[in-house]
């Protein structure tokens, strides 16, 4: 994940027309229908699975939790002036000595219950989870034979994508691992440099210390500082790594925080691999989703960082974003359930899935303020999850006030009871407000009376969480619709609508 200035960054570069070095030789694709290139690509299909689930958790978890001073950790320690680093100075020592490779084993996890938090996460209305593999910072999650730095040997001493995708499978969840690594070369780099100023200006910091490269990595060249690294070496390093991933643990679900992965060859044969060796796995059923943040035409399913797109796409999509900061965070206060349940009827009526981010404590544990917001999520699919697991868009995505821009980071709306928000299930039409109408009313515009006698025959409208059916008018102004004064719901206030020839009074029209 990135921060603010970053990801402005991040987003203006044009991440396919990365300039790249000479691409690796070793690029062992699994033979099967899905070549390296973008044409051949085309022809994935996202799974149905992936489709109905619409809303999965994530642990973005890992050692830079342990400072409790959010994302970016185990960069920021290393940018003389910044807060990090002063956190850092003041409680662990300077990073020329103390550097990141000294948290690691004080990552030990010792409260984490994979077990107990996947049974929560499903209760919570969780149909897949992903499990962090490796972030920025070059440690990875699983079992690695090729990276020492990992959580077998370090920290835990655990094999962490491991164990929480065995509580997935108890569960019956999807199981998903997202990697971060694409970018981790050129954004550890701020390691090999030096303090400005004071005493100890121009002394290195650890990552310069060539025993510790295999973490740090190498100095990067003049030069190489983008998003994604040039260099073939590194590229060749990202793509057995995550081969080995994918390969040995075959998650439904592969993320990666960026575009295509260096935007060559290198990333489109992973993303071949992946569906190569996922149909094998599956007995060639094509099972598997890849996604990334980039514009995918069906390719792969797009993901937007922290923010939802402006209306319908026509290929399934999905927004990761977090309760909080992407790292435990002692100063940052957790989102409200209704940012949560806003932000997923909003994305599920365009076509998205919602991957949410519970951040867990450095030793595994949930803060009680997260319990409870996952137990009240927990009764909120309960009365509405037949609007939104299994669902379809309908013709439009919804109508309100409020104009929203889309695009990533852009996720604080300020929604109301007149936003309302739409999907379909069969012949069965879902209006969801964002909100419950002070005065016992909704109006819904899109199904008002038009000039077609046979369009939006109303025969019935419902409450999600109450018995029968309630009265209803209609007029050219809309379906107009008496609640009960009794309140299912303090955030949405969800309808079952069922007709005839239900189409958007806008498009009747036309």
């Amino acid at each position: 994940m990135k921060n603010a200035k970053s990801a402005l960054l991040f987003l203006l570069a044009p991440l396919c027309s990365l300039p790249s070095a000479a691409s690796p030789t070793q690029l062992d694709v699994a033979p099967g229908p899905f070549l390296a290139t973008m044409d051949s690509l085309t022809n994935y299909s996202c799974p149905e699975w992936f489709r109905d689930a619409k809303f999965g958790i994530w642990a973005h978890w890992g050692p830079q939790a342990v400072p409790m001073m959010g994302d970016w950790y185990a960069r920021k320690m290393y940018q003389q002036g910044s807060a990090d680093y002063e956190d850092h100075l003041a409680r662990f020592g300077h990073p020329s000595t103390n550097g990141y490779k000294d948290l690691i084993p004080l990552w030990k996890a010792e409260k984490w219950d994979p077990d107990r938090l996947m049974a929560l996460y499903k209760k919570a209305g969780a149909k897949y989870f992903v499990s962090m593999g490796s972030h920025h910072d070059d440690f990875f999650l699983w079992n690695s034979k090729l990276h020492h730095w990992n959580a077998v040997n370090m920290g835990p001493h655990r094999d962490v994508v491991g164990e929480w995708q065995e509580a997935a499978r108890k569960q019956g969840l999807r199981f998903g691992v997202s990697e971060h690594l694409g970018a981790s070369f050129t954004w550890f780099q701020d390691s090999h440099k030096a303090d400005r100023t004071g005493e100890l200006a121009g002394v290195s910091y650890d990552g310069a210390d060539p025993e510790y490269q295999d973490l740090y990595h190498f100095p990067a060249k003049p030069g190489d500082n983008g998003w994604y690294a040039k260099a073939a070496r590194w590229q060749q390093i990202w793509f057995d790594a995550i081969q080995e991933l994918e390969r040995n643990y075959h998650p439904d679900l592969l993320y990666s925080d960026g575009g295509v992965p260096f935007g060559n060859v290198v990333g489109l044969s992973l993303i071949a691999d992946f569906y190569n060796t996922g149909l094998a796995a599956r007995h060639g059923r094509l099972e598997t989703v890849y996604t990334c943040k980039q514009q995918s035409e069906g390719r792969w399913v797009e993901d937007l960082e922290r923010g939802v797109m402006a209306g319908i796409n026509p290929h399934t999509w999905q927004t990761d974003t977090s309760i909080g900061d992407w790292f435990y965070n002692k100063n940052w206060k957790f989102r409200p359930l209704s940012w949560t349940v806003h932000m997923l009827v909003d994305i599920v009526s365009k076509n998205g899935n919602l991957l949410l981010n519970v951040v867990q404590r450095p030793d595994g544990s949930l803060d009680a303020e997260v319990e409870q917001m996952l137990e009240e999520l927990s009764r909120w699919f309960g009365i509405h999850g037949e609007a939104i697991y299994g669902t379809r868009p309908w013709l439009a995505y919804g109508e309100g006030p409020l104009q929203m821009k889309g695009g990533s980071f852009r996720e604080d709306y300020d929604y109301s009871a007149r936003d309302i928000r739409f999907t379909t299930k069969g012949k069965t039409l879902y209006a969801i407000a964002l909100g419950w109408p002070e005065d016992g009313r909704i109006v819904i515009k899109s199904l008002a009376k038009t000039d077609d006698a046979g369009a939006n025959r109303i025969k019935s409208v419902e409450l999600l969480g109450a018995r029968g059916a309630l009265k209803f008018t209609q007029t050219v102004d809309g379906l107009c619709v008496d609640l009960p004064a009794h309140r299912v719901s303090e955030i949405t206030c969800g309808l079952r609508i069922k007709g005839s020839n239900l189409r958007p009074a806008t498009l009747t029209r036309q």
